[in-house]
């Protein structure tokens, strides 16, 4: 991963609303939501969550699927993933014992290489 883009990625979750719903969106898996339930559960405005939603679909972290007359939004879970491989790569200069848990998964069981000419 570049750093433009984990740039990117983070500038799109600094938003409070959007990362509740990011984070709601990872919480559902691959079902998903449609638009009106994710407002229901966060209780927001439907043009106030729109917003947020195409804002969060530009930077990739979710897609929208057309549902008849709905769309079902999912969270981009390969592209978080990636997003927490590029923080975690060289956790503790190489020495993964030093990194703790890391959600379960140490920094030795990931396998990101870096990218060449990553800034």
């Amino acid at each position: 991963m570049e750093l433009e883009t984990a740039t990117r990625l983070f500038e799109s979750l600094s938003s409070g609303v959007r990362l509740k719903v990011f984070r709601l969106l990872v919480q559902a898996g691959s079902s998903g939501m449609v638009a009106g339930k994710i407002a229901e559960t966060l209780d927001l405005p439907a043009t106030n969550l729109s917003f947020h939603l195409k804002a969060l679909a530009q930077a990739g972290l979710i897609r929208a699927d057309q549902e008849g007359r709905f769309q079902r939004y999912r969270a981009n879970i390969a592209l978080m993933s990636d997003l927490i491989g590029y923080l975690t790569e060289e956790c503790c200069g190489g020495d993964p014992s030093q990194c703790g848990d890391l959600g379960g998964v140490s920094c030795a069981e990931r396998e990101s290489p870096s990218p060449p000419g990553r800034g």
